[in-house]
């Protein structure tokens, strides 16, 4: 009979140890968040100006809108493209794993002093939702959310 329960409990201890050690790594933000992203969803404060697809979209040159965030070589360059076509270019990161950083963005966006913040709602492989922590000039002074995807 002990023959019996150490058995068993050596094949509960053996399921455990394997069960436990099959758990998928999760990648740190920073390798993340480093794609090129497209807008989804964009509201300005809280009205829905963009929905990729949508036939009343206010703002329609959000389909534009393009963040691009690489880390080659932990060089971390961001481009990003404006629903006004405007392109600016820096640096990114991150505080935490909840604040994202851009700045040395030249040319400088107005009112920025070449620096844009935002707040990482949401992060999964494909989709970010990031909320700007400035009000943006271009949008009347509005918070704006965004809703990215890398296609």
């Amino acid at each position: 009979m002990k023959k019996s329960y150490s058995l068993i409990w050596c094949t509960l201890l053996a399921l455990t140890l394997f069960v436990a050690g099959c758990k998928t790594k999760v990648k740190p933000v920073s390798e993340r968040i480093a794609k090129a992203w497209t807008a989804e969803s964009v509201k300005h404060g809280s009205t829905v100006v963009y929905t990729r697809g949508g036939s009343s979209n206010t703002t329609p040159a959000y389909s534009n809108f393009r963040l691009t965030l690489t880390n080659t070589s932990g060089t971390k360059t961001v481009s990003l493209t404006e629903f006004d076509g405007n392109t600016f270019t820096g640096t990114w990161d991150l505080n935490g794993d909840t604040k994202l950083v851009l700045s040395g963005l030249t040319p400088q966006p107005t009112g920025s002093g070449g620096t844009i913040e935002y707040t990482i709602t949401s992060l999964e492989d494909a989709k970010v939702v990031l909320t700007r922590l400035t009000a943006s000039p271009k949008t009347g002074g509005t918070i704006n959310e965004y809703t990215l995807t890398n296609p």
